[in-house]
């Protein structure tokens, strides 16, 4: 009988163990602040934390409940979103972070087999309005909305 009953809650909790143990080492050298008044440090190792709950969570789920193997069968989806997040990071900079969304959307929503282009054009136009709103307007990052070759100075 093997011990780990539920492989794919394993190999997440190992992947999240992982992702929080780097953040909270990454985050370490900045300095913390407190709830009221955050330091760069705060949020990634908040999120290091928990993200090791979890990771606790599922591994210890995967010693107790019966689940699948993980089955790679058909790699080109992951590929494909992937590529799309890889690209993202690369475009959003140059591009704007509409045209950048735009793109991460419409080819992550490509891996799918069911993939319709109505509904990703629509998702895609109300993720990157809501992107555009939390990240430029809402946290006031610095990026750009739209290619510069598009913005009069």
């Amino acid at each position: 009988m093997a011990l780990i009953r539920h492989p794919k809650d394993f190999g997440a909790g190992v992947l999240f163990a992982t992702l929080g143990a780097t953040a909270i080492f990454i985050s370490s050298s900045y300095p913390l602040g407190t709830a009221a008044r955050m330091g760069p440090g705060y949020f990634p190792r908040m999120l290091g934390i928990l993200l090791l709950a979890l990771a606790a969570i599922l591994i210890l789920r995967s010693f107790f409940l019966r689940g699948p193997a993980p089955a790679m069968r058909n790699l080109k989806p992951l590929v494909i979103v992937l590529g799309s997040v890889f690209l993202f990071g690369v475009a959003a900079p140059r591009l704007g972070i509409v045209p950048a969304t735009l793109l991460l959307i419409l080819i992550s929503s490509s891996a799918d087999r069911e993939f319709r282009w109505k509904e990703a054009v629509v998702s895609s136009l109300i993720l990157a309005a809501f992107t555009v709103g939390v990240f430029i307007y809402g946290l006031g990052l610095q990026l750009p909305i739209w290619p510069p070759f598009l913005v009069p100075r």
